[in-house]
């Protein structure tokens, strides 16, 4: 790491509440050129608050922000951190869905004009994704709405490394892993090295712990709005690292030997994919927590939504745990409370009225199981963390009567000790004979599932008992090239 003397950016006694709530507390913080800084926490520690306030579309309440030493947070915006070379991109995706990779390229480059602006602004993206993300896939008139949440992701990361007539110096990176499969991740990941290699710097926030000490130069812990440790990443360990986070540090959950639950038992699904060619179908038996694996884009959530759409038509209980929360998740003008009742309205009826006492008891009971950090659940969803709405959505869909539950990458933005506290939940419902299809990008969670599907090209193309799961077998067979 080369580190200059003088920091690109000071941030010294920052302050911000919304309301009643205290966001951020007296942070101090300084961002170098030439570093790899992580920034990590549990879902509220005020991470993407400070974020916010660093890329200019929030203004502190108190402190100072230093630029050259001199104090900007006054007057500080978006276009004054543009003018600074500092990008965001930010945990909830801002690209507009109706244009396309061109045109989003061209609303963050306003350098582009005149004739031929699209093919300019397509050459540069495409330039830009080749860069970082080699073999991605994407063309500059694709549209985003019609792609899959991994490549509007990279678009949404290299549109942040694209820059004309502009300087670029620092870019955030709010949970850029989190929609990607491992082997995407890790071309990003080797791309900020290069960046910070050549002088640049990144801020990085991710909940995946071996990302953090593998990349970063240093890491800043942040709980309850403050910056409690900031170390070299070299000094941390995992333990040490989820420790100062204020999570109780456990051994990691050990593989247990495989049970079969299908003694006799008629199957909870039995689905044959779409695209599906040799007649494999995924079958899921009472009590089973069933993995969905391979390279992101590869048919998993196409089946959980074939699933969703057939018994849903067909009158079934059956609920479903979106990772793309603000497109298929939350309802966003509704309370957290509306937020989690609204799959169990028959159960809250008192004749023909919901009854809201009844609402906001199972309100209260699920923000206790799932630990939704919130003083009030009345507050919109809007009001929570990004990790926060995403244990909402976990609470509305436990909170049903559905046998079935389908997660769709579901961990996105979800801390350490979340992680771990709703994997045992899941546990512990599978164990009352509720049934779970779990399609995960990281291959640490396959190890609670019974039963693994490999993907590829939309089709399973491997099925493995848990006992039989490897990294190399899920590579292998996400890679592996089909048989004339």
């Amino acid at each position: 790491m080369t580190v200059t003397q003088a920091a690109l950016v000071d941030l010294k006694g920052v302050g911000k509440r919304f309301g009643a709530v205290r966001a951020l507390n007296d942070v101090d913080l300084m961002f170098h050129s030439g570093e790899c800084l992580g920034l990590i926490g549990h879902n509220g520690a005020g991470k993407s608050t400070l974020m916010h306030i660093l890329a200019g579309t929030l203004g502190a309440d108190s402190g100072a922000v230093l630029m050259g030493g001199a104090d900007v947070r006054s007057g500080y915006s978006v276009q004054v951190a543009r003018q600074h070379g500092i990008r965001c991109v930010f945990q909830e995706l801002s690209l507009c869905p109706n244009l396309t990779v061109a045109e989003n390229t061209r609303l963050m480059c306003p350098g582009l004009r005149g004739f031929g602006w699209r093919r300019k602004a397509g050459a540069l993206i495409v330039a830009t994704l080749d860069s970082i993300f080699p073999g991605h896939g994407i063309s500059p008139g694709d549209v985003v709405a019609d792609l899959p949440i991994g490549q509007r992701q990279m678009v949404e990361i290299a549109r942040a490394f694209t820059c004309v007539d502009e300087h670029l110096a620092l870019v955030i990176l709010d949970e850029p892993t989190s929609s990607l499969d491992a082997r995407v991740a890790e071309q990003l990941l080797r791309h900020v090295r290069c960046y910070v290699e050549s002088g640049g710097c990144v801020v990085l926030i991710s909940h995946i712990l071996g990302e953090m000490l593998a990349t970063c130069d240093r890491i800043a812990v942040m709980s309850d709005g403050c910056v409690v440790e900031v170390r070299a990443a070299s000094a941390f360990t995992h333990a040490s690292l989820v420790e100062c986070m204020g999570t109780v540090s456990k051994p990691q959950d050990q593989a247990q030997a495989f049970i079969s639950r299908r003694n006799g038992q008629a199957p909870v699904v039995e689905q044959l994919p779409a695209r599906q060619q040799n007649g494999q179908t995924v079958a899921a038996w009472p009590g089973e927590i069933v993995g969905l694996a391979g390279l992101a884009g590869q048919g998993q959530s196409q089946l959980l939504v074939q699933l969703l759409r057939e018994r849903v038509a067909s009158g079934q209980r059956v609920a479903m745990v979106a990772g793309d929360r603000q497109t298929d998740g939350v309802f966003s003008l509704w309370s957290i409370a509306e937020n989690i009742t609204i799959s169990s309205l028959a159960a809250l009826r008192r004749g023909v009225l919901i009854d809201p006492q009844a609402e906001q008891a199972m309100a209260a009971k699920w923000q206790q199981r799932m630990n939704i950090r919130t003083p009030d659940m009345n507050n919109p969803i809007l009001s929570l963390s990004g990790g926060n709405q995403q244990k909402a959505l976990f609470a509305r869909a436990l909170a049903s009567d559905s046998e079935l539950i389908l997660m769709d990458d579901p961990m996105r933005g979800v801390d350490v000790g979340t992680k771990r506290e709703v994997y045992a939940i899941i546990k512990e419902e599978a164990a009352r004979g509720r049934t779970f299809i779990w399609y995960s990008t990281e291959l640490e969670e396959l190890n609670h599932c019974d039963h693994i599907y490999v993907f590829r090209n939309g089709q399973a193309v491997a099925d493995m008992p848990r006992n039989e799961l490897s990294e190399a077998q899920i590579l292998r067979s996400s890679f592996q090239e089909e048989v004339a």
